[in-house]
This record gives C-alpha cells, structure tokens and sequence, in this order.
C-alpha cells in the first residue's frame, strides 16, 4: 500500500477562495460551499471552477444531495433546491432545534441527518450540548442524538448501519449504530485525541481526519498550521499529510475516488472571520490516497 507522507505536500488545485467547507464529490466535480460569498462553487481535477448555486451569506452552513439528485443546503433552516434554482424548505424543523442547522449528511435510504451545535459559536456565546436531527424522506423531522460537543462532520458506512460524526470541541469520533427506522443507537467512542471537522471514510474502514498537533505558527498573525491523518477506528495513524493552513473538510473523489480532496484556509479565530474572508487564503488541494472513497456523507 502506498502512503501520503507528511513529507508530500499537496498540491493545490484552486486558490483565492474565501472560507472552504463541506466538500462532496458529485457529478465528476468536487462541489464545497465557499462560506463569506454564499456561492456553492464546483471544480474539476483541471482547476476548472464554477458557482453552481448559492446559499446563506454567512458561515457555517453545508451541502448534500438526495437520492433524486435535489440539493439540500443547511442554515438557518433545511433547504432544498430544485434543478432551475427555486428553492423551498425541506421539512419543518422549527420545533426541534435552535441557531439552526451546521452539518448534514444523506444516506443511501434517503435519510437525512442534519446536526445544530445550539449556540452562536462565531458570536463568541458559551458552548451548549448539540443535537442530530433525522429528517426522514416523508418530510418528519425528530431528534435522533444529544450531548454532543459541537457535533460536525458525518459519514454513513456503505451499508447504511452506522453513522460516525466529528464531536469537534470533545476531540473525538462517535460512531452510532443506525436502526431500520433511521434511529441511533450503541453510541460509542470511535477514535479520540483528534481535531475532527469534516471526514471522509475509505475502502478499508480507515477515515481521513484533522489532528490538533500541529501548533502555531511563526508569523506575527499567529494563524494556526493544519494536518489530516488516517485512521483506524481505535486511533491509529496509518498516513498524514501536512499543510500550512488549517484544513477544515476533506473528501474522496475522483474517476476512482482515490484523489484526497483537502480544503484549507487561514484561520485566527471567531473575532477576525471577516478579515479571513476579505484575504482570500481558502485553497482547495489534492493528494493521491491510498484507498478509494466509500459511503455516504
């Protein structure tokens, strides 16, 4: 098995961007949402980028599709957005969370899980415990999971039973098993002493991850270094590849999804969001992976 070695520096397929998130490999392009400028921009393995869509104006929303190939987009509610752009509520989920809605992820039924971190993170308010939602495909929405630490990226395996989410200020992955009516269950620590954001799973059950080892910097903004490692469930580091950004969503893709796809940007903290914005440091990378992409996220 080839490695990507800390010492392999991605390459960058396209700069300038603003704030990077929520990478998805979809319809032979890598799709994010370029938070600050409310585009959903796609780009092809050439450079090759397009705005698809837009979303909220803001930061902290993301993107997935349905089975039928609708776009949802998360925020301050579900949104779904149909092939000539109109776009309407997905399902009414007013009753069950607050602050709205961060991360989401589509499973090969049509379930939708969707996760609210229930404070006003960039607004600097205290941490609260977190929630996911299950959105099922008639439209009913219910709380499937709570307690969770400002719970973020999720994957779903191939096979539909277990869903494994980034609890971001715990520093861990929790793994779910998933019932036959979309429910969770045997919550459990899947890795931890980690920095987990976005992730992405592979053929051999190993998921790409951010770690908090990386430090800070030497310039005089203080911006932080980023890093992914691979990992088995249980925490061990099997590749890793470094970068002078953090790095804040990563996914598989590619004619044979083993094209690590890495999003990255500077970052110095919730007071100076706007500044990160207007400095274009956002970057989308690639780097050869040594298992293809699988499941759902």
């Amino acid at each position: 098995m080839s490695n990507v070695s800390p010492q392999v520096e991605p390459e960058v397929l396209l700069d300038g961007l603003a704030m990077v998130e929520s990478p998805r490999w979809h319809d032979g392009r890598l799709w994010f949402a370029h938070w600050g400028t409310g585009e959903i921009r796609a780009v092809d393995l050439d450079g090759n980028s397009d705005v698809m869509g837009h979303g909220p104006e803001g930061l902290g929303w993301t993107i997935d599709w349905l089975p039928d190939g609708r776009l949802l987009v998360t925020g301050t509610e579900l949104l779904c957005i149909e092939p000539d752009g109109s776009a309407f509520p997905y399902a009414d989920l007013s009753g069950i969370g607050e602050h709205g809605w961060n991360d989401i992820a589509v499973d090969g039924r049509g379930n939708v899980y969707v996760t609210s971190i229930a404070f006003e993170f960039l607004a600097g308010e205290a941490p609260r415990a977190g929630k996911i939602v299950l959105v099922t495909p008639d439209g009913a929405g219910r709380q499937v999971a709570g307690d969770l630490e400002f719970p973020n990226g999720m994957v779903v395996t191939p096979d539909n039973s277990t869903l494994i989410i980034s609890e971001s200020f715990a520093g861990r992955l929790t793994a779910f098993d998933i019932n036959a009516d979309g429910s969770l269950s045997n919550r459990r620590v899947w890795a931890e002493g980690l920095a987990p954001d976005a992730i992405c799973l592979d053929a051999d059950g190993a998921i790409w991850v951010g770690t908090p080892d990386t430090g800070i910097s030497t310039g005089s903004d203080g911006s932080l270094r980023g890093a992914v490692v691979r990992i088995r469930e249980g925490g061990e580091v099997l590749n890793r590849v470094d970068h002078d950004r953090p790095i804040f969503g990563c996914a598989l893709g590619g004619p044979d999804r083993r094209t690590l796809f890495l999003l990255a940007a500077e970052w110095r903290g919730t007071d100076q969001v706007a500044d990160v914005v207007a400095a274009r440091t956002g970057q989308v990378l690639t780097a050869q992976a040594p298992a293809p992409g699988v499941g759902w996220a």
